[in-house]
């Protein structure tokens, strides 16, 4: 990676990174606050927010958005997580300028007019309806909320029905203004780009917005649960969650390979078991994710419905026998596929720019691939395992769909 990364005054981040070959640019913001950063009363709020903004913005209306990116072959788009919210898009190289005004329009200057906002509601009313009819989708937000029992990490992104209805567009305008402010932002661009070009666009689009200190992000801690969601499926869908770590926290490559070994492959430990050997899953995993302040780890199934307390009791002796007897092959297998798959997304340019944000947002600075890689590297099965025995620390939170899980909870 050949990456640069330059701070405005107003101290919003700029980072380049040019990919050889390449005649497109991706380019994205981000945004270092998503939807544990609402209040509850606006639960659904940032993700409401990333919706609106293309319903019109600057000079432009929906239509006309939609037109100004795709009349030039581009595409727009942005998503809202726990702890982001991306607003990003890729064109031709000779069309940056044109796709940072739009992104800057979105951010800065959206209409967020009253009937596109109940309107967009609906939409997303519907959009909750889908994911309660997804069973593999209700669950995680069912193991969020048992791991985080009454915080904002623990609530759904999509929000509530309730909570949905009563957002106005005063809401959706303060928290824009409150919370997007500069320090927390972050204009990311890989591809066909030149880093002087692009840091003349962000002084242009972005210099003159003042800093604020935002809404300060409270910590949430894993405080684990149980949430059993008792409507009938043909399958039952469940997880089981644990503690995991910072985003920042050193540990944090260790853990990676060893829920990588866990379950993160056909040839993980879970999957050869639950499904290979047994046949009590077709769909078995397990996987990592990391906030600034905390983390959660997770194995996840779906299996027969009265087989589901002897598939999830299976899972628990997996995994405690992987932290008693997890073996050299097997992290260098699971190094091997992480490390793979770091390679694979740094071809795209997509990749590189999401990759430099989130470098940014943990670390304060982007990480080099000689670093992203020594660290994980250096991971031993001693390491992995620690990791992996430092996750049974008496604290559990279960969630199923169409299953009855308290006996094992």
């Amino acid at each position: 990676m050949s990456a640069t990364m330059h701070r405005l005054a107003n101290d919003l981040t700029v980072a380049v990174d040019p990919l050889p070959g390449a005649e497109s640019v991706a380019m994205g913001l981000y945004a270092m606050v998503g939807s544990r950063s609402e209040p509850e009363s606006c639960s659904g709020l940032a993700h409401l927010v990333e919706h609106m903004v293309f319903k019109g913005a600057g000079k432009r209306g929906t239509r006309e958005l939609a037109e100004a990116i795709e009349d030039v072959g581009g595409y727009m788009n942005a998503w809202t997580s726990r702890d982001q919210t991306t607003f990003h898009g890729r064109v031709l190289a000779r069309d940056t300028a044109l796709l940072a005004e739009l992104i800057a329009d979105l951010v800065r200057a959206p209409h967020m007019d009253d009937a596109h906002l109940d309107r967009e509601k609906t939409v997303i009313l519907s959009e909750i309806g889908e994911t309660v009819d997804s069973p593999d989708d209700l669950v995680n937000d069912h193991l969020f909320e048992a791991a985080f029992m009454s915080q904002p990490l623990g609530r759904s992104i999509l929000g509530r029905e309730e909570s949905l209805r009563n957002i106005t567009r005063e809401d959706c305008l303060g928290w824009m203004n409150g919370e997007l402010v500069p320090s927390r932002l972050i204009l990311s661009a890989s591809g066909k780009v030149d880093p002087g070009e692009v840091l003349k666009i962000a002084e242009r689009l972005f210099g003159d917005m003042e800093d604020a200190p935002g809404t300060p992000i409270g910590s949430a801690e894993f405080t684990g649960g149980l949430r059993n969601d008792r409507r009938e499926f043909e399958q039952a869908h469940w997880c089981l969650g644990l503690p995991g770590l910072a985003a920042s926290d050193p540990r944090m490559p260790s853990l990676a390979v060893f829920v990588q070994a866990l379950g993160g492959g056909t040839s993980s430990r879970l999957f050869q078991e639950l499904r290979e050997e047994r046949g009590l899953a077709y769909s078995i995993g397990s996987w990592n994710q990391a906030f600034a302040d905390t983390g959660l780890v997770a194995i996840g199934c779906a299996a027969d419905r009265n087989r589901a307390v002897e598939s999830m009791n299976l899972a628990r002796e997996v995994l405690a026998d992987t932290i008693e007897s997890l073996t050299d092959a097997e992290v260098r297998r699971a190094k091997a596929q992480m490390e793979a798959g770091v390679l694979m997304s740094l071809e795209t340019a997509q990749g590189r720019a999401d990759q430099m944000a989130r470098s940014i947002e943990v670390f304060g600075r982007i990480l080099s691939l000689d670093e992203m890689l020594g660290d994980l590297r250096a991971v031993d099965p001693a390491s992995a395992k620690a990791a992996g025995a430092a996750l049974l620390d008496g604290r559990t939170a279960i969630a199923s769909v169409g299953a009855r899980l308290a006996a094992v909870a």
